[in-house]
């Protein structure tokens, strides 16, 4: 199919770029990458009557450490955060969590700002978002704020960015020690939408009990879905396989709702998110309790 008809425009600056915004909201629709996007105007579930192309502009585009953080601008493409240095050193789980997001030529085109504006409940940067407790910068003509990222997506392909804000800037923490992370998910092919997957954080104190926990899953519901219950199970646990089956069991059976599709029931999606569930928290508990090495 062809995308409806749409005007084109390509700012001169930020400023500029705001501008558009301030005068035509949510008609005026960013241009990053464009892998969503463009897919989604072809079969005319997404109408703007206004493209903005942001591929000039490039003081969109930065990643960099400061103040704990990593600071990603919006233009920043996914197969930079795959294979900067700096990633992989301060934060891992993103590092391990993006080849597997869809394929090498989407991660060359695709930006972080719009995969995540894009907010799909299977895609895996949102739930590593949430996991972490990224922070978003949205910003204006008439100004600027953060938004936590559990309160960033609102629902499927819904955030909380008002029709004249951009989203300009992520951070996400950087590594902490005695701090263990992992990603798991289960598609039929590599780059395919997985049919179930989780993010899991585990923090221990000096006596290598468990004094904080995260349980994030895509895919299983409408938004990021945190099992918190689940989570606190784990809280002044070592990480055994008995608290890490109740722990998986629950927020399996109790905490996320997923839909199912052509591809896997909802009952094989809470099998899948079981197990996952299982291997990331073995895995994270495992790296919570290894010996860190200095930070670069």
């Amino acid at each position: 199919m062809k995308p409806a008809a749409f005007e084109y425009i390509i700012p001169e600056s930020l400023d500029h770029l705001l501008q558009i915004k301030a005068e035509h909201g949510d008609e005026a629709k960013p241009l990053a990458g464009g892998q969503s996007l463009i897919p989604a105007m072809n079969f005319r579930m997404a109408r703007p009557s206004l493209l903005v192309d942001l591929n000039r502009l490039p003081e969109l585009a930065w990643l960099h450490v400061k103040d704990g953080e990593l600071q990603v601008g919006t233009m920043t493409r996914m197969a930079e955060l795959q294979h900067n240095p700096t990633v992989a050193a301060h934060v891992p789980l993103i590092a391990e969590t993006v080849p597997h997001i869809a394929h090498p030529q989407i991660r060359n085109r695709g930006s972080v700002g719009g995969n995540l504006a894009h907010a799909d409940p299977a895609s895996e940067l949102p739930v590593v978002a949430v996991a972490l407790g990224a922070r978003f910068r949205a910003i204006s003509a008439s100004g600027e704020r953060w938004i936590p990222a559990h309160e960033f997506f609102l629902g499927t392909f819904t955030t909380s960015l008002q029709p004249q804000e951009i989203l300009l800037e992520v951070t996400f923490p950087t590594r902490q020690d005695r701090t263990g992370y992992a990603f798991a998910e289960v598609a039929r092919r590599h780059g395919d939408y997985a049919m179930a997957g989780v993010v899991a954080v585990v923090s221990l104190n000096a006596q290598g009990q468990c004094d904080s926990a995260q349980l994030v899953y895509l895919n299983a519901g409408d938004s990021p879905t945190p099992a918190v219950t689940a989570a606190a199970m784990l809280i002044g646990n070592s990480g055994t396989p008995a608290a890490i089956t109740a722990a998986a069991q629950h927020a399996s059976m109790e905490e996320i709702a997923p839909y199912g599709n052509l591809h896997a029931s909802t009952e094989f999606q809470r099998h899948l998110a079981r197990h996952l569930t299982q291997q990331a928290l073995k895995t994270a508990f495992e790296r919570a309790r290894a010996e860190f090495l200095p930070h670069p």
